[in-house]
Order: C-alpha cells, then sequence, then structure tokens
C-alpha cells in the first residue's frame, strides 16, 4: 500500500513539474524527455534484470549449498545463549526458539527465501503462547526488530546490482555494510531492551554485546587511522578473502556432511534463475517512476533544495545524491532498490554516491513491509511500540551507513 501512494507521487509529481516548467518557462522539450525516460528506464530495468541471472543464480547456488551443509544449523547454535535471554517471555520448551534462531541465522547469510517462512513459523508459534491475540507480544516486536534491523553477513543482493551495474569491485561495500548494519541491530534491540525493561547486564548478553561491539569499534579505529588508498586496498583485499572462505567453508561442510554438493548448487540456482525473472515488473515499475521524476526535473528540485540547506549548515553535501535511498528504505525494498539503482545509473557505481547508496540498502531492512507481513500472517493489529523501535534501527543504520562510507570511499 506505501509503495502505491509513492508510486502515485513519483508520476503526479513529475506532471505538476513538468507542466510548470511548460507554462511558466517555456521548455517545450520536457514532456519529450519524460516520454523518452520511459521506455529508457523500461529497457534499463529488463537489462538489468537479464543480467542478474548469472549472479543471482551463483550467488543463490552457493546460498543452497550452505543451507543444506549446516552453515545455518551451526550460525543457530553460535547465538542460541544469546538470544534465549531476549525472550524470557516465550517457555523455556517453545520450538519458537528454533525457528527464531533458524531465521536470524538464515538472514545472516541472506537467505531471504529461507529465512522468511521460517520467521512466519517463529511469528505462529510466538502468537500461540501470546495471551492478546491481537495485540502484539514482548517476544514478537523483539523478533521483528531484529529482523527490520536487517543485520546481515553477506550482501549478496547489492553486491549482484553492483555487479550488473559495472562497479569495479561489487564486494567494496562488504566490510561498510557489515559495520552499519550491526550498528542498526544494535541500537533496535537497546530500543527494544529498555521498553521491555530487559536486563542487558546479564552476564550472556554482555558477553555478546561487548564482544560484537569491541569487534566492530575495533574495526571502525583500524580503519579511521589509515589514508583513503590504504583503506581501499585492505578492505578490497579482505572482502574478497572473506567472501571466497566463506564459499570454500560452505562447499567443504556440505562434503564433509556428504550431501551432493553439486545437485544442491543447482537446486539453489535454478531458484536464483526464477528470482531473476520474477523481478523484471517489479524494477521496471519503480525505475520507470524514478525515471520520470528525474527527467521532470523534480528529483534535482528536491536534491538541490536539501543541498543548499546542508552547506547553509556548514555540512559536507556529497551523501545527499544518495538521500533518496536511505528515505525509501523504510518504505519499500524494492522502491529502494530502484533508487540505489538510479544513483549508480547516474552517478556511476564506484562514485561516492553509487557506493553509499549501496551502503544505505544493505545497512537494514524494510521496516513497514515486514510489520505487515509478519504481524498480519498472525492477525495482529496493534503492534504497540513495534514501530518506533524498528525506525530507531533505521535511523541508527543509515547514520552508520553515513559514517562507514566517508571513511572508506570519501
Amino acid at each position: 500500500m506505501v509503495l502505491n501512494y509513492i508510486w502515485i507521487f513519483f508520476f503526479g509529481a513529475a506532471f505538476i513539474v513538468a507542466l510548470g516548467k511548460l507554462i511558466f518557462m517555456g521548455d517545450t522539450e520536457v514532456f519529450s524527455a519524460i516520454v523518452k525516460a520511459t521506455f529508457d528506464m523500461s529497457k534499463t530495468g529488463f537489462e538489468i534484470s537479464l543480467g542478474l541471472t548469472g549472479v543471482l543464480t551463483l550467488w543463490m547456488g552457493i546460498m543452497k549449498i550452505g543451507e543444506r551443509g549446516g552453515a545455518v544449523k551451526v550460525m543457530s547454535w553460535l547465538i542460541s545463549p544469546f538470544f534465549r535471554k531476549l525472550f524470557p517471555e516465550l517457555p523455556p520448551d517453545s520450538p519458537a526458539y528454533g525457528s527464531i534462531m533458524m531465521n536470524i541465522a538464515a538472514n545472516m547469510l541472506g537467505l531471504d527465501n529461507a529465512a522468511t517462512p521460517v520467521g512466519l513459523k517463529a511469528m505462529q508459534q510466538m502468537q500461540e503462547v501470546n495471551p492478546r491475540k491481537d495485540r502484539a507480544s514482548n517476544a514478537q516486536i523483539m523478533f521483528l526488530v531484529l529482523n527490520t534491523s536487517g543485520l546481515t553477513i553477506i550482501p549478496v543482493s547489492v553486491m549482484v546490482y553492483r555487479a550488473q551495474m559495472g562497479a569495479a569491485n561489487p564486494a567494496d561495500i562488504f566490510i561498510p555494510i557489515l559495520l552499519a548494519t550491526y550498528v542498526s541491530t544494535l541500537a533496535g534491540l537497546i530500543a527494544v531492551a529498555v521498553y521491555q525493561r530487559l536486563n542487558l547486564f546479564n552476564r550472556v548478553v554482555m558477553a555478546y554485546l561487548i564482544g560484537g561491539t569491541l569487534a566492530v569499534g575495533g574495526l571502525i579505529w583500524y580503519f579511521s587511522g589509515l589514508d583513503k588508498e590504504t583503506i581501499t586496498t585492505i578492505s578490497t583485499v579482505a572482502s574478497n578473502v572473506i567472501l571466497f572462505s566463506i564459499i570454500i567453508a560452505f562447499i567443504a561442510m556440505g562434503a564433509w556432511r556428504k550431501i551432493n554438493v553439486y545437485d544442491a548448487f543447482i537446486d539453489g540456482a535454478k531458484e536464483g534463475f526464477s528470482i531473476a525473472i520474477k523481478i523484471i515488473p517489479y524494477l521496471v515499475a519503480i525505475l520507470v517512476a524514478v525515471g520520470v521524476f528525474r527527467a521532470a526535473g523534480a528529483m534535482d528540485m528536491l536534491m538541490n533544495g536539501l543541498e543548499r540547506l546542508c552547506l547553509a549548515c556548514g555540512l559536507d553535501a556529497d551523501f545527499i545524491p544518495a538521500l533518496p535511498t536511505a528515505l525509501m528504505k523504510p518504505l519499500s525494498g524494492s522502491g529502494a532498490r530502484g533508487l540505489m539503482i538510479d544513483t549508480m545509473n547516474t552517478f556511476g557505481a564506484d562514485s561516492f554516491a553509487g557506493r553509499l547508496a549501496s551502503t544505505f540498502q544493505g545497512a537494514t531492512d524494510t521496516t513497514f513491509y515486514i510489520i505487515a507481513v509478519y504481524f498480519g500472517a498472525v492477525g495482529i493489529k496493534n503492534t504497540r511500540y513495534a514501530i518506533p523501535c524498528g525506525l530507531i534501527a533505521d535511523l541508527a543504520g543509515i547514520i552508520a551507513a553515513l559514517v562507514m562510507a566517508y571513511i572508506f570511499f570519501a
């Protein structure tokens, strides 16, 4: 529903701005530019979707190997002591614990297809012990906010789009996204804990939080003391070594567990192909809307206004072209993806704006969509404080992404 209004707004605003240019400025070319943009962006959307097929097929195949080889179960085992402390209202023997941990682990690996069904199962299992069926329980809110914060170890989709848009090193956003999404998740967790008055000073909880925060803080401190060229070199090498090591680990786990690694890859690759085909209409729809908005001059008006505001406040304005992606992300994942692609298409995949938009895209998840799907699936109408906490996580992720981008790419 939100994306419907956004889509209408892009076309309506483009028409109004173009009509104003025609009547008051005598710009007789503006409507020609808009119509041309509809054809150009339709073609671009199809070409991007078609080009995604190969890379998406590869990564979905690799992820399927990890899923069948037990990578998700290993991650669930590693994080289980921590997550059991975050859901004190659930019975100790609740089957929801297993589904929660499987969902979070799958999200961290970028296994969206596996994560969503398991997440819905977790929500249903928590609903069974929810005393008020139309009102979100504390456990359900904690689970949902952890999802909206978008904690991801491997930002597959962002790297895939960067590869298709011609980035020299599509994985150069790997470490910035990892750091930004950790900050987002930590902020969301703390916000929910404050509402629920959870004891975050429990030894188990503190061990995980302090360990993760020290690791992230150490990385930020280390990179902040280096020059930009060295940061780029180290980040590039580290990102690619880590990613290929994960691929090798998945294959090795699969071989050790005696699964048919090749068949697992093929099954996952088939899913990747079908996903690439399915996204064509969605990508074309949002790119055409953004294209006419830009061709009419409405995007320039909006960005110029924000740029002047930043300069008046004495701030650097290099981040402004990427800002639409950040503003759209809580509302619509496909809308934010379209704006990210538009930014890379306009300014270049390896430009500061292109890299920042990619980092914004990977830093958080789509809060309102996740709330609609997860709560809607179990009939919850009263979401209580889920939306404020989700938006706190989004804001923290956006700010962290901005800081990471200036450290790594400025």
